[in-house]
């Protein structure tokens, strides 16, 4: 680790990082609608994005510096278990082709803006549909602070905030700036700013992963070097117990299949991702962004790769997150290294945004209006949200400079396993009308219980609870993800109470979809696009 602060790459952070804060602030002005004070267009930027813009949206809204940083320093700590990651964003691509069209097509008909007003209105449940809006805003929470702390790692490497005994006001003083820079130009632009930042964001990470797969190797001596490097390392002491592997071992596949189905089942279900969806502005968008979103998988499989580069290049820290940016202070020219910083940088920037706003919808369209104020104008909405968009940052913030950071990834492994409880009334809802709106939250409130409860007991070295994201599954003595088996519950009670419910014939709630909304696109007759849900539909079957 070099001494000091590392000037040349800290200036060429400083210059992106300024370059993108103007974009965000000039985003304001792009497609500049004719209502400004509309959720539609402070929160889903108009719905009016096309095929690339949603494509980089969802790339830097998937994509973070939390995946440009934890996955490789997953892998250099304990080998290819971590590229769990590689195969899940393989599966969930065509896992959303079956229901994200259908999801957009519904709400581009009745006005939904969040998940859970699709939940209310599909079902007739304000008490399901606030179920899943408290679980959405509490699994972004600590997804947002990650993203804090993929900038805190870089400013860390590059000697920004002075040492351990150093104020800690002073010591974060820059990411506070970030922060403030981040909350203002999401306040006034929405999530036209991400969407535009997400150019420059995707354009830095793929030139610099580029450059790293071919020129890191061919100073460390080849791929032969590195692996063999890596094996050396997690084969450990002559006698010792190995501390991982360059493959999976056969004790291991449960956990990493069952992660790896988990999250790909998970990964949509979270409320950033269908806002960055919902904001196209036809179904067929969505369709052609699922076939081509698999690029940025190739992009996370070399990106993992640089985990084994790290291990190869000697690179030595205390902090497993600070491995990468390391790698690259180490073996890149100063100027290219600010380049790398910047990319991991912007690439926290873009999905903090989207976030926040998702998490500040949910609140607002289904707390604030449906329990607080039903008769809230599309102005108050708007002004709620941005508040709340603040509010969000600023916990998040909190997050990051009270507590240690492996509790931030532990607590958004967490978020994982309660996002996952509302797939069965988002994606079972898109497809049918039988499952009973209290077996759903019963199902749900199983799941939520049993997989906290359960991340609660697994211990780490560094913490007594909520250490890890896997545990036996009850009935198979396999270790596997905590998730998945509270989701498998979740649906079990679900399907259980329903036929028990529908049996003694219990109130179904109404649902104002009919079939047709489910297929509907952009300009179809009868659309009736950006209105709020209670006007926009009438109650039908499907």
């Amino acid at each position: 680790m070099k001494d000091g602060v590392n000037g040349v790459a800290l200036g060429v952070f400083i210059f992106f990082f300024l370059a993108v804060t103007v974009v965000g602030f000039m985003a304001a002005r792009w497609r500049k609608a004719e209502n400004e004070a509309s959720l539609d267009e402070w929160g889903l930027g108009g719905r009016s994005f096309g095929t690339w813009v949603t494509w980089f949206l969802l790339g830097g809204d998937l994509y973070t510096a939390y995946t440009f940083v934890a996955v490789p320093a997953a892998i250099y700590a304990a080998g290819a278990a971590g590229f769990f990651a590689v195969p899940y964003t393989i599966l969930v691509y065509p896992l959303i082709f079956t229901f994200l069209p259908r999801l957009w097509s519904v709400s581009h008909k009745h006005g939904y803006v969040t998940t859970s007003d699709f939940v209310r209105g599909r079902f007739g449940s304000k008490g399901l549909s606030l179920a899943v809006a408290v679980t959405g805003i509490l699994a972004t929470m600590p997804y947002i602070a990650l993203q804090l702390v993929g900038i805190q790692a870089v400013l860390d490497v590059m000697g920004v905030g002075g040492g351990e005994n150093t104020h800690w006001f002073i010591k974060d003083l820059p990411l506070l700036i970030a922060f403030a820079v981040l909350a203002a130009y999401t306040y006034s632009s929405g999530l036209r700013a991400p969407a535009l930042i997400a150019f420059v964001k995707d354009g830095l990470i793929y030139l610099v992963i580029a450059v790293a797969i071919i020129y890191i190797p061919i100073k460390l001596g080849g791929f032969d070097d590195i692996f063999a490097a890596a094996q050396e390392k997690f084969a450990g002491p002559p006698g010792g117990k190995p501390t991982g592997a360059l493959a999976p071992g056969v004790n291991g596949q449960w956990g990493y299949a069952t992660l790896a189905l988990g999250s790909a089942l998970a990964l949509f279900m979270y409320p950033h991702s269908i806002t960055a969806t919902l904001s196209s502005r036809s179904r067929n968008v969505i369709r052609r962004n699922t076939t081509i979103l698999p690029l940025y998988s190739l992009m996370l499989g070399l990106l993992a790769l640089l985990g084994f580069m790290a291990i190869a290049a000697g690179v030595k820290v205390d902090n497993g997150q600070l491995a990468i940016p390391q790698l690259f202070e180490d073996m890149f020219p100063d100027w290219f290294a600010g380049v790398a910083f910047a990319a991991i940088g912007i690439g926290a920037l873009v999905p903090a945004a989207i976030m926040s706003i998702a998490a500040a919808n949910l609140f607002t369209r289904n707390i604030y209006k449906d329990f607080l104020k039903p008769d809230a104008t599309p102005a108050q909405e708007t002004r709620v949200s941005k508040l709340v968009s603040l509010l969000v940052k600023v916990g998040a913030l909190a997050f990051v400079l009270t507590m240690d950071k492996t509790v931030a990834i532990n607590f958004q492994l967490l978020g994982g396993i309660w996002i996952l409880q509302t797939m069965p009334s988002l994606v079972g809802g898109l497809f049918t009308r039988w499952f009973h709106r209290w077996a759903l939250l019963a199902g749900w409130a199983v799941g939520m219980v049993y997989g906290t409860a359960a991340a609660y007991g697994v211990a780490s070295p560094t913490q007594a609870h909520f250490g890890g994201s896997s545990k036996e599954i009850p009935g198979i003595g396999e270790i596997g993800y905590i998730g998945l088996t509270a989701f498998v519950l979740n649906v079990v009670v679900t399907v259980v109470l329903t036929f028990v419910l529908n049996a003694v014939k219990a109130p179904a709630g109404v649902d104002e979809t009919s079939p047709d909304d489910y297929t509907a696109d952009a300009g179809d007759p009868g659309v009736k696009a950006q209105l709020p849900p209670a006007t926009a539909g009438a109650p039908g079957g499907h």
